[in-house]
């Protein structure tokens, strides 16, 4: 069983950064891709970033230049560092991860999500 915990979340004003961070635990392998999505309110879940397991990043057009995606691979863990927030990415924001655990697959595995408020 794999289990992908996010934290970091929480409310805070425009202008103000937050740090987010998925680990995953479990029988793992390996893992390739690791992506953070966001759902805003009324909104579909969206693409926000990726980073591979060789370290490439790509960024949605809305985050990027304020947003950073990182991993640890020694902890399985990745990180999103969230700077210069607007409201407007006020979403709840799920973490995805590709992780070989027995043979020869990937499996995209996900976590519960974590609330990001930005006011005004």
């Amino acid at each position: 069983q794999v289990q992908l915990v996010e934290s970091g979340g929480g409310l805070v004003q425009a202008g103000e950064s937050l740090k987010l961070s998925c680990a995953a635990s479990g029988s793992i392998f390996s893992i390739n891709t690791m992506t953070w999505y966001r759902q805003g309110p009324g909104k579909r879940r969206e693409f926000v970033a990726l980073i591979t397991s060789g370290g490439n990043t790509n960024y949605a057009d809305s985050v990027k230049g304020r947003f950073t995606i990182s991993r640890d691979n020694a902890k399985n863990t990745m990180y999103l560092q969230m700077n210069s927030l607007k409201p407007e990415d006020t979403a709840i924001y799920y973490c995805s991860m590709a992780i070989r655990t027995t043979g020869w697959t990937f499996d995209d595995y996900w976590g519960q999500g974590t609330q990001v408020t930005v006011s005004s």
